[in-house]
């Protein structure tokens, strides 16, 4: 028996059987989900997958559904930061889905059906700057769906009027009961590799979209210095006004995107896991010489997981878009969609940077 079959009415559309099998897959699925939601994000399937086979077919179908079943936005920003893979591997990494409760799934689908009765920040107008508006998701997701007491946000560690740093959670963690340190990130690199003479040898940097963000140098800091601060004696003083003692916990929250060009093959870094979600990029040369029919710009907030839409895809959005990158020298997000007849919906297929001919110059 299908899973959807157990909560949807005969002619339903399915939106929520994805997750739910998210919530209570076995290993072996869990592996294909991985793929699959890889597969979502690039168009490509995996080198190890070339041969998709049926179970791949229905795996893809229901990572589609998982996601773009929930129609507002927030919420299924949300359900995206539950499973997205991260763009860290380490001891430190902190899984939400690990902490899910039971009844998870359905206080999902109560807020994307009636948002107004959930949390505020499902119906505020999203913070224009990515990392602050999935910080106050971070926050929604610890605190509204998982069960956990936030104990401080962004707390400033100083020391004689000059900032070391911040933390930018303290929660309490409702199975242990221990104090904990959370420093969360989402991001979205793109590789190149400057020696393309010499692609095995060269050394390939994966940059942000603002070149000078890089991940290597993101996950030192993340590793060596953010998630260290509560060492500092600054910091236990300021733990200590608000009632914390004794050791925190310390976790790494950092999911995103992989964008890798065309040409030539790059290989992520080590310590990113083999099931990052990926992209491609490519010049604003490139593009102009694309089919460009169904693609849409993607706008912050909604690099986070995968676009929908009712609308057919505007072609002169498109071409505004393209028209900025030459302008304003920066890369442009895009998703390509597909219309799916069973939800009457424009679905995100693949996505991709648009980058002018210099960067990451």
């Amino acid at each position: 028996m299908r899973l959807q079959s157990l909560f949807c009415r005969r002619g339903e559309v399915p939106h929520y059987s994805g997750f739910r099998y998210l919530f209570r897959e076995s290993v072996e699925n869990r592996r294909q989900r991985v793929l699959a939601i890889s597969v979502l994000a690039s168009g490509a399937i995996p080198d190890n997958r070339q041969d998709t086979g049926s179970s791949m077919q229905t795996t893809f179908s229901e990572t589609v559904m998982e996601l773009c079943g929930f129609r507002h936005p927030a919420v299924r920003h949300m359900a995206w930061m539950c499973q997205a893979p991260q763009l860290l591997e380490s001891a430190l990494c902190f899984n939400p889905r690990e902490f899910l409760p039971h009844d998870a799934l359905s206080q999902l689908q109560r807020w994307d059906a009636d948002p107004v009765s959930g949390p505020s920040v499902l119906t505020n107008t999203p913070n224009p700057r990515l990392g602050l508006y999935f910080e106050s998701l971070y926050e929604c997701l610890l605190r509204d769906l998982l069960g956990w007491e936030i104990l401080a946000r962004n707390l400033q560690i100083q020391s004689n009027g000059i900032t070391l740093g911040e933390l930018d959670f303290v929660l309490r963690n409702p199975r242990t009961g221990a104090c904990e340190h959370h420093e969360v990130a989402v991001k979205f690199y793109l590789g190149y590799n400057s020696d393309k003479n010499n692609t095995e040898a060269g050394v390939t940097l994966w940059h942000g979209p603002n070149a000078i963000d890089r991940l290597d140098l993101k996950t030192r800091n993340l590793l060596e210095q953010q998630s260290q601060r509560t060492r500092l004696v600054e910091t236990t003083d300021a733990l200590a006004t608000l009632g914390i003692t004794g050791p925190l916990t310390k976790r790494i929250f950092m999911p995103g995107y992989l964008f890798y060009p065309r040409e030539p093959l790059l290989s992520a870094l080590e310590h990113v896991p083999a099931d990052h979600l990926r992209g491609v990029w490519f010049t604003l040369e490139d593009a102009l010489r694309m089919n460009s029919e169904h693609w849409v710009p993607l706008r912050k907030p909604h690099w986070l997981g995968p676009w929908q839409q009712a609308d057919s895809p505007d072609q002169q959005a498109v071409i505004a878009s393209l028209q900025e990158v030459q302008e304003s020298g920066t890369p442009r997000l895009f998703a390509k969609l597909a219309f799916q007849a069973e939800s009457s919906l424009w679905l995100e297929t693949e996505r991709f940077f648009v980058v002018p001919a210099h960067w990451p110059a």
